[in-house]
């Protein structure tokens, strides 16, 4: 099962924010250096999305409708189920990220490869992809405002303005700018990536600096992180579950079933850090806990489904389409 890299070089960033976190002027400058990443990590994925890709991808309306439903509605509510977890399993600012987790868009990057290797609907998972990036913008700070409430860290209106300046305002211009930039976003996508996880890094060490600071961390034990990891493989199983045998119920063939199964039941970890940094402030490093410990768990579990998925028959309409199709020499 793998690993991810950048899940080490998340953890060793943690560990760096508790042995040497910023404080005072230090603190001042991470925060504005974060904020100044996470305005050019939003403005590099408005720059990348294709709008000619979006639009021909709204012809496939129900596959996306589904995506949107398990990610935006099914999800959420499983996370409002949760609640029932708390005192016995999570400490209640462990359910708050449990709850912002299940709030979180969907993936884009790790939801094609799955579904390629799959031998799914690649486009499809593309689109889907997009569009749950896209709508988690605005959806998910409004389902936090509507869940979390007050509760949420601190959580407020002006959270609102923040998430519109810091990540709509970016991705709004990046679309703009799309037409000068897009090629050389393009052409440069391999250092641009760097980028773009060099931003989440920076991200994590200040909202774990402000956590250690503030002391939060004395609030989690090695007993209620196993609780948290007992309910999310619970969560990640009923959701792989739901989207596979209910895409099956709509009446979805093979290859979009497993476009709907990857794209609909992950969550984003490069959406979702940026968003709980401005959503929680101080009390980030406890909501971004569960995403990060879902994020490999997701990858380890979905690896082995989409190597299996590779070894399933054809349905036979797929069959005849690759028995017609002309011979590459």
């Amino acid at each position: 099962m793998p690993v991810d890299p950048y899940i080490l070089l998340l953890l060793g960033t943690v560990g760096l924010a508790a042995l040497f976190p910023a404080r005072a002027a230090a603190a001042d400058v991470a925060s504005g250096a974060s904020t100044a990443a996470i305005a050019f990590l939003f403005l590099l994925y408005g720059a990348r999305l294709s709008t000619r890709e979006a639009l021909d991808g709204l012809k496939h309306w129900r596959l996306h409708v589904t995506v949107l439903a398990c990610t935006f509605v099914v999800l959420p509510l499983l996370g409002l189920a949760a609640r029932g977890l708390v005192p016995v399993f999570l400490t209640h600012p462990l359910y708050q990220g449990l709850l912002f987790l299940t709030l979180v868009p969907s993936t884009i990057q790790s939801s094609i490869a799955f579904t390629s290797m799959a031998r799914g609907n690649v486009p499809a998972a593309i689109c889907a992809g997009s569009f749950s990036s896209l709508v988690g913008i605005v959806v998910t700070p409004l389902l936090a405002a509507a869940l979390l409430g007050s509760g949420g860290g601190g959580f407020s209106a002006d959270s609102l303005v923040q998430i519109v300046l810091q990540l709509l305002v970016p991705f709004l211009a990046g679309q703009l700018l799309r037409h000068w930039i897009g090629g050389f976003v393009t052409r440069h996508k391999k250092v641009l990536g760097l980028v773009d996880r060099g931003s989440i890094l920076l991200v994590v060490y200040t909202a774990f600096s402000e956590g250690m600071v503030q002391g939060i961390w004395h609030q989690v034990s090695a007993a209620r992180l196993g609780g948290l990891l007992v309910v999310e493989a619970v969560l990640l199983a009923v959701m792989l579950a739901l989207t596979w045998y209910g895409g099956k119920a709509l009446r979805f063939n093979r290859e979009d079933r497993i476009a709907i199964q990857f794209a609909g039941s992950k969550k984003s970890l490069a959406a979702g850090l940026p968003m709980a940094s401005v959503l929680f402030g101080a009390h980030a490093s406890l909501a971004v806990l569960p995403l990060m410990l879902f994020h490999q768990m997701q990858l380890m579990v979905c690896a082995i489904i989409a190597k299996r998925r590779a070894r399933d028959p054809l349905e036979p309409s797929r069959e005849r389409a690759e028995e017609r199709a002309p011979a590459v020499a």
